[in-house]
């Protein structure tokens, strides 16, 4: 299989680029799959694209807005529990976290202009919403090992960049100042670090995992990967929407959205080559990345019939400010190396950039049936392709905006939701959410060379999302009522541990074995309303 990117080729365009957010770093920020909102929205699987009347539409299609006929106060709390279970190589391992979370609060205001006719009325809303939540860790391992180790992965990575042992190795003065630090010159800082910790050698001709030093013969005796998540996307909105002669509805969300993520995790080796000499190598890295963003939704809704609507809106990319800042440190004790080994990155390394997600189109429709329920569906398309990186100046980003043209492809989300009264002031709900994959195949099958930041090698491939939700609203009074969802989500991944890398000819050079990864979530939420 032939490379579609070579990393060499990504790392040798620019320096002011090598820590930037790589395609797939980039892609986990995009606000896809996730069911949020209010709990009648989540209930109803999110398929509020041509109902209206509840704030989660500011996110979606805000002409939904222009649907209220009084004003609302409303917020909603949930909790969660994750259990995530890796199967790497018939090795299976789960973990579990419990989350609480407090998921918005909104004011929606209306204003009836006293005509039936026109201007029928105008509402304004103004919201906070969690879009995304990060909260996650997951561990794999498996008792043997993979057909390459990372230390062949970051033999081959030096070698493909053309690095020199004069390149990675650091010199001081007599009074222990550096006078070259190749963390200073190099943008490869994986291959510096490696070098450093004694993960590779230079054999006079190439770099070579320092396993293969002395031709010993090693066994995997254990590998391990754990990975902590955290952070989460919120949104500050602001949105309007207008009724005109109770046929068409108009409206536009303007939001600032905040974004903070941190990951740390650790990768180990271990190998034996005899019965009582053991060898290991490990890695550990953290990186934490804000962010603060920019972004318009703008809607249409026409009720074209009583009981019909019908919906078009656009969702802007939203447009980031980020700062990565990131650390990592490795250490091995190899037999046949002269000591054990210990390197660490500089602290405090940080990196500003740009970056622009994708945009989204929505269409949709919803079926009122009369005083006893309605059904509702939306289609929501994702072009990953117009996903963008820059740099802190805006000068585009040409390796990782290459990659992402043409290795991502369009992410297509169906919700469907129903809701049934059962008495005027009980309703139960129901609803399914599915979104594909907006990988390509070269990716998802892992047959493509993936640029990831800093030293961290490893990463997780998307291979879909599925939504369950169900749930029930009661108004104790007109104005105060409660509604409750359950939303059970499934996130299916590929792990790999490190890249395949392959040579300027082709031909690949280092083999990685992927975990399978599902995540299992379990939310129940509560949201509480009142109107007036």
């Amino acid at each position: 299989m032939k490379k579609v990117l070579t990393i060499a080729s990504a790392l040798a365009l620019s320096t002011s680029f090598a820590f930037a957010q790589g395609l797939t770093d980039a892609y986990k920020y995009v606000n896809n799959g996730d069911v949020t909102g209010t709990a009648r929205s989540m209930a109803m699987g999110g398929a509020f694209g041509a109902l209206g009347g509840d704030i989660s539409v500011m996110n979606h299609n805000p002409a939904g807005l222009a649907i209220y006929r009084s004003s609302e106060v409303v917020a909603t709390i949930d909790v969660s529990n994750m259990a995530s279970k890796s199967n790497w190589q018939g090795n299976n391992i789960e973990q579990k976290d419990t989350k609480f979370n407090f998921d918005n609060i909104a004011y929606v205001g209306y204003f009836p202009t006293g005509h039936d006719d026109g201007l029928v009325s105008w509402n304004v809303g103004f919201s906070y919403n969690r879009l995304k939540n990060f909260s996650r860790s997951f561990r794999m391992g498996m008792g043997g090992g993979m057909p390459s180790s990372l230390t062949d992965y970051i033999a081959a990575r030096a070698n493909v960049g053309g690095l020199t042992p004069d390149d990675l190795v650091a010199i001081k003065d007599n009074n222990g100042n550096y006078t070259y630090d190749p963390y200073n010159y190099v943008s490869d800082w994986l291959s510096v670090l490696g070098y450093e910790a004694g993960f590779i050698e230079h054999n006079g001709s190439a770099y070579e995992s320092s396993l293969n030093v002395g031709g010993l013969n090693y066994d995997w005796d254990n590998t391990v990967l754990e990975m902590y998540e955290s952070g989460a996307i919120d949104q500050y909105a602001i949105a309007f929407g207008t009724n005109i002669s109770d046929f068409l509805m108009l409206g536009a969300t303007l939001s600032i959205t905040d974004l903070n993520y941190d990951l740390s995790s650790y990768y180990a080796e271990d190998y034996n080559s005899n019965a009582t000499v053991k060898s290991f190598t490990e890695i550990m890295n953290g990186l934490s990345t804000d962010g603060t963003g920019y972004g318009i939704n703008v809607g249409v809704l026409v009720r074209p019939i009583d009981f019909l609507r019908i919906g078009v809106a656009y969702n802007s990319p939203t447009w980031y400010k980020m700062t990565d800042s990131y650390y990592a440190k490795a250490q091995s004790d190899i037999e046949g190396m002269p000591d054990a080994w210990t390197a660490e990155t500089p602290k405090n390394a940080v990196t500003d950039y740009k970056y622009r997600t994708p945009d989204k189109w929505l269409f949709s429709a919803a079926a009122i049936i009369g005083q006893v329920g309605l059904i509702s569906v939306d289609y929501e398309m994702t072009n990953y392709r117009r996903m963008k990186m820059y740099d802190r100046n805006g000068t585009e980003n040409l390796s990782t905006n290459t990659a992402i043209n043409q290795l991502l492809g369009i992410s297509n989300t169906i919700r469907v939701g129903a809701e049934v009264k059962v008495t005027p002031q009980f309703a139960v709900r129901a609803g399914y959410t599915w979104t594909g994959s907006g990988l390509g195949d070269a990716l998802k099958e892992g047959n493509t060379e993936v640029v990831t930041v800093g030293t961290i090698p490893h990463y997780t491939l998307d291979q879909g999302i599925t939504n369950y939700t169900v749930g029930f609203g009661y108004r104790f009074t007109p104005q105060f009522y409660a509604d409750v969802a359950c939303v059970f989500k499934t996130m299916k991944e590929d792990v790999y541990a490190f890249s395949p890398i392959y040579s300027n000819e082709g031909d690949l050079l280092a083999t990685p074995t992927s975990a399978s990864l599902k995540t299992n979530t379990t939310r129940v939420a509560l949201t509480l309303g009142y109107k007036f």
